[in-house]
């Protein structure tokens, strides 16, 4: 892994940490959120600085280079957080379809009365 490589992996991971951090203080992110985007962050950085680690793996793994097996976990890592977002808005959208219902109901119950 080329030596820019590893320092743009250092920059963009120690960014998207401190943008977390800043959002938490704000409240515009929920500690819960943002948790998976610092273990990613965390991750890139020790990517970065155990090269060795990484080429070893990549190597037992049959990548053709290491950057490929940094760009594998990243491309994994987005598609683990798409998945679980999924879940979270599926579950949020069965919430407004039941409230949807209440609604309704005390709709239904308030023009009876009437």
């Amino acid at each position: 892994m080329s030596l820019t490589l590893r320092i743009i992996l250092i920059v963009c991971s120690l960014i998207s940490f401190l943008l977390c951090v800043m959002k938490i203080k704000q409240a515009k992110l929920k500690v819960n959120n943002a948790v998976i985007w610092m273990i990613g962050s965390i991750i890139l950085i020790l990517m970065s600085i155990f090269v060795n680690a990484v080429e070893w793996i990549s190597n037992k793994l049959g990548f053709m280079a290491p950057v490929n097996f940094v760009f594998f976990v990243m491309i994994a890592f987005l598609l683990i957080e798409v998945f679980f977002n999924n879940i979270q808005i599926s579950m949020q959208n069965e919430k407004i379809k039941d409230l949807n219902h209440y609604i309704a109901l005390k709709e239904k119950e308030e023009k009876d009365r009437d």
